[in-house]
């Protein structure tokens, strides 16, 4: 039975493989694995690719994180300026207020210091004058005329 049985496979075979049944399913089978062999090729390039884009994504996300915290500073610092900005105003006015009062004072200190130069100046002009005409008497050159005299003392 079992020889027959094994004949029977073997004509059952023979039979495939002249319909062209089994060339057929020979064909499918090496079809199928090369799809499997081209789908495994695609996960893995994927695969290959995914550090990849992991790592740009995350650098993406850490860019407009930084952005993000870029426009928070940006908006801080006009706020503390928008806050600072009545004691800036109220400094300006103040050191203003000093300038004008050091200038005022050392335009007064600098007449103060010209009047007293005027006074020295008149002083020992004075003082020559008189000690010429201390000298004009002494030598006895002195003219009876008082127009000579007063000319001789603004030499």
């Amino acid at each position: 039975m079992n020889k027959l049985l094994e004949y029977g496979r073997k004509a059952w075979f023979i039979v495939r493989v002249m319909s062209g049944y089994e060339e057929r399913r020979i064909r499918a089978y090496r079809l199928h694995l090369q799809d499997k062999i081209r789908k495994a090729q695609a996960k893995r390039e994927e695969v290959k690719k995914l550090p990849e884009q992991v790592i740009l994504s995350e650098v993406r996300r850490m860019v407009e994180e930084m952005q993000g915290l870029n426009r928070l500073l940006e908006e801080t610092e006009a706020k503390i300026e928008e806050h600072f900005k009545p004691i800036d105003e109220a400094a300006n006015r103040i050191i203003n207020l000093q300038m004008e009062k050091e200038e005022r004072r050392m335009k007064e200190m600098m007449k103060i210091a010209h009047e007293q130069a005027m006074m020295q100046r008149e002083a020992t002009m004075r003082s020559i004058m008189s000690s010429n005409q201390q000298e004009i008497n002494r030598s006895g050159l002195g003219s009876e005329d008082p127009a000579q005299q007063a000319q001789e003392q603004k030499k």
